[in-house]
């Protein structure tokens, strides 16, 4: 009988952690419960889709001003029914006014990103300063932000053109949290990035005179020995100024990329691994490829 007892308490001791468990799980955020696809948002991508003008999402915006940067536009998809999605701060570069990256936040927020694009505190602020603000920024739109319930508070990223992306490189080295950045013709006297631990991809412009791919964003990429998956893209014929202007290619793979890693969606893996052969848009592309 005693054999038949200690079953009985090991049955009832297995019942009862698992209830214990059942019961702590339902106490846990939804996010911290996600598996596999969990925050896929929106249908399969296609080639047609990821380089649309607008994405699948209606969008809104709203202005805001600070604090702890100076003032910015937040886009945000006006659809509620599928959870929660990531956030990205963008950071213009030196002497450029929250306009010339204007372009990004629609056109990523219809693809189901929260996105706030910035105006710095001074337009010479730099690279450290704007990284600052771009962390302010996230924390702002988590924290304090009149859409701050549509956010996944763990799922942020950041992007810069120019010192701004200089900045986005600081940023993930102060907020290892981050799931992604995306420099663009990034500009940092900064040329040492191994303690950078955030899935990167840094895009260059092969005639740009102002921040070099061979003394700013190779030299970045090559730096970056630390981070779980990365990837240099460069522009063939494209200038420092590429980034402030609409652009398919750009707007493609940071779409991309931000999918595959804010938001853990590996069927936008296809765009990045294998990696893009050079053609007319992109004249190198180098990368770890992510798996999914």
């Amino acid at each position: 009988m005693r054999h038949a007892s200690t079953r009985s308490a090991k049955r009832i001791g297995l019942l009862s952690g698992a209830a214990v468990l059942a019961v702590g799980a339902s106490l846990l955020p939804q996010e911290a419960l996600a598996g596999p696809g969990d925050y896929q948002r929106g249908p399969a991508p296609t080639e047609q889709s990821i380089t649309a003008e607008r994405g699948p999402f209606a969008t809104a915006q709203t202005t805001v001003d600070g604090p702890n940067f100076n003032k910015g536009t937040v886009y945000y998809p006006t659809d509620t029914s599928q959870g929660t999605f990531g956030a990205v701060a963008i950071s213009p570069g030196f002497v450029s006014p929250e306009a010339v990256v204007s372009w990004y936040g629609p056109r990523l927020a219809s693809q189901g990103f929260v996105v706030l694009t910035l105006e710095t505190n001074s337009l010479v602020d730099q690279p450290d300063d704007r990284a600052t603000q771009l962390v302010n920024a996230l924390d702002f739109l988590v924290k304090d932000s009149s859409v701050k319930n549509r956010i996944d508070p763990n799922r942020l990223a950041v992007m810069g053109h120019s010192m701004g992306g200089g900045g986005s490189l600081k940023a993930s080295e102060l907020r290892p949290s981050l799931k992604a950045a995306i420099p663009l013709m990034p500009w940092n006297n900064d040329k040492t990035w191994q303690g950078d631990r955030v899935p990167t991809m840094i895009i260059g412009a092969q005639n740009d005179v102002i921040a070099s791919p061979a003394s700013h964003s190779k030299v970045f990429y090559d730096s970056l020995t630390g981070t779980p998956e990365k990837a240099y893209l460069e522009l063939r014929g494209a200038d420092h100024m590429v980034a402030i202007s609409s652009n398919v290619t750009i707007a493609k793979y940071s779409i991309a990329w931000l999918k595959r890693f804010v938001d853990e969606d590996v069927r936008y893996e296809q765009f990045l691994c294998p990696a893009p052969a050079p053609n007319q848009q992109i004249s190198e592309y180098r990368n770890t490829c992510p798996t999914g």
